[in-house]
Order: structure tokens, then C-alpha cells, then sequence
């Protein structure tokens, strides 16, 4: 009778694992040893233990500016993640927990949509897998791409900006956003419904200032042959609204707000563009190769469905009181 080949035993435990990460995550034994509320005598002697094992050195140890990852410490740093997750995902399974979905998940958000899609896919989430403990790191496209290839992020919720560009990420796209024109109610256009960027040509930009963000707005206004006349620079959404609500320029945005209040309590009047412009896809971001765990392919499902569900809201003048 030919018998079955044997699975090879593995050296090395989850705990140590666990205590490997949190070690990464913190910089330092001590804070790990704090976070995971265990001697730091077991933290130093598990990760040198998995170290002997492996036969690779994970760290390197600073008498007094704690732990940095070498090379082989930041592979294994991101494959422990993903195998602790999935060990989460077995032990769920193997305890007949009814179908039901337990444990953490952390997304990355752009800055800029996290008012429209979070308080949503919170509320989805919260209804539909309550056991889920979802976390998000708001950040911009660059900051999200960071934490993908690091592992620090299970998936980012972003625009397709700068992401086309790496090759070891897999892009979803779920919903697109048109570009449009902000002015003031005092604005002399305030009473169009349509706008030519070329019409705004003499007049001040009010520009939202981030990573990738600012070069589309920017190509925008470049690709009528106008060099825009940035006078304004910000990272806030709802600067960049306030400050065109003051009638310091006009700006161009993407997401739509069902508000044309800002929070200083002026108005602002929304354009449609008549210009052939291109618009910014909404993008699930994951790493290729990367197998999601459950628990995060259920987070990624619902924000599938919910921007299936969004539409754009045109926000024109504001009804007078």
C-alpha cells in the first residue's frame, strides 16, 4: 500500500510570529513587550529563536534607537501578516461559527472619499458581518501604496492615481468621478449650469494640494492652453470649498457633497464641465499574488455594492431663503 507523503514539520510558531510583527510595528522590544503584555525577556528570546531557525538575522539591534528590519526581516514582515491573518480565518472555520465573520481588517482610504464611503460601508458592515473590526488609515495615493507593499493596509480605497504605474497591484475599479467647477454665489458664471475652463482663464485657482491630485487638477486646466494661476494651495477638501465660498477663486473638484454650505456657512454654485476632460476611477487597490483573507474579501465586497450605489449629486446654486 503506497502511503501518503508527509507534510515537513516547520520550525517556527505563530506566537512568534506574532511577536515578530508587533516587534516590527512598535521598533522596539520594550514597546512590544508592553503592547502584547508579556515579559521582554519573551519577546527578545522568541524573535531570536525564529531568527536561529530561519537562519537569517531579522533585525538589527540598536543600543538606543530600537529595532530596524533588514531585507529579509521586511519579506517575512509581510508574509507573517498575511499567515497570521489566515490562521484567524482557520480557527473561525474550525469553530463552526455558523458562517459568521470575526476579527480585524484594515483598509487605507484616500482622504478625499472617505466622508462619502465610510460612514456607509461602516454602516454595511456593522449590519451585515458585526463580528469584523475594521479599521482605516486615511492617507493619500502615494502614503496608501506605501502600506500596501509594506502590508500594513489588507486593501486601499483610492483613485487610480499613480497606481496604474506599479505593476505588483491589481485594481478594481467601482465607481468614476467626473471633474467639475466650484465659484462663489457672487461668482458672475454663478447663474450657468455649464462652464468652459477657458472662461475661467484671468482668474485665480484655488488648488487641492495633494500627491498626484494636484497634477491631474492642474493638467486639467493645462489642457485648454491656460496656464492656471494657482493662488491658493491646500491639503482640505473643505478649505478648498470655504476659501472659493469666500470668492477667492474657483477650484475643480471630483466628489460631490449633497451640501453646497461650507463650514464657514457661505455657498458655493457647481459647474458641469462642457470641456472633454478625463474622469478619476474609484479604485479597490490590492497587491497582486496576495490572497485576501474572509474577513477583508466581505469588506471588499461591500464597497463594491455601495459604489455600484453611488451617483453623482449635481449641486447647483443654492435655493434662496
Amino acid at each position: 500500500m503506497q502511503g501518503s507523503a508527509m507534510t515537513p514539520p516547520v520550525g517556527f510558531t505563530l506566537v512568534q510570529l506574532r511577536y515578530f510583527v508587533t516587534a516590527a510595528e512598535c521598533g522596539s522590544m520594550t514597546a512590544a513587550s508592553e503592547k502584547l503584555c508579556i515579559a521582554q525577556s519573551a519577546v527578545s528570546s522568541a524573535i531570536t529563536n525564529l531568527e536561529h531557525e530561519l537562519r537569517v538575522q531579522l533585525f538589527i539591534r540598536h543600543r538606543s534607537r530600537g529595532l530596524t528590519l533588514t531585507s529579509a526581516g521586511e519579506r517575512l514582515q509581510h508574509q507573517a501578516r498575511e499567515l497570521l491573518a489566515r490562521a484567524l480565518d482557520v480557527e473561525a472555520e474550525a469553530r463552526g461559527s455558523g458562517g459568521s465573520l470575526a476579527g480585524p481588517v484594515t483598509m487605507g482610504c484616500f482622504v478625499t472619499l472617505a466622508p462619502y464611503y465610510l460612514p456607509a460601508l461602516f454602516a454595511a458592515c456593522s449590519e451585515r458581518h458585526p463580528g469584523i473590526e475594521l479599521n482605516v488609515v486615511e492617507a493619500e495615493a502615494e502614503q496608501l501604496i506605501h502600506a500596501l507593499q509594506t502590508g500594513k493596509i489588507d486593501f486601499a480605497l483610492t483613485y487610480d492615481l499613480g497606481m496604474s504605474a506599479n505593476p505588483a497591484l491589481h485594481r478594481d475599479i467601482i465607481a468614476q468621478a467626473s471633474a467639475y467647477v466650484i465659484v462663489s454665489e457672487a461668482h458672475r458664471l454663478a447663474d450657468r449650469k455649464t462652464v468652459e475652463l477657458s472662461e475661467l482663464a484671468a482668474e485665480p485657482m484655488v488648488l487641492l494640494d495633494l500627491p498626484y491630485s494636484r497634477d491631474y487638477f492642474r493638467a486639467l486646466v493645462a489642457a485648454t492652453g491656460i496656464a492656471p494661476d494657482i493662488r491658493y494651495r491646500t491639503q482640505s477638501y473643505e478649505t478648498v470649498r470655504s476659501l472659493v465660498a469666500q470668492g477667492l477663486g474657483y477650484s475643480v473638484l471630483n466628489q460631490r457633497p449633497a451640501t453646497s454650505q461650507t463650514y464657514a456657512g457661505r455657498n458655493v454654485v457647481s459647474l458641469e464641465l462642457s470641456d472633454d476632460h478625463p474622469h478619476l476611477d474609484v479604485t479597490i487597490a490590492l497587491m497582486g499574488g496576495v490572497r485576501q483573507t474572509m474577513r477583508a474579501q466581505a469588506v471588499v465586497d461591500l464597497l463594491r455594492g455601495i459604489g455600484l450605489s453611488m451617483k453623482p449629486q449635481v449641486v447647483g446654486r443654492p435655493r434662496s431663503r
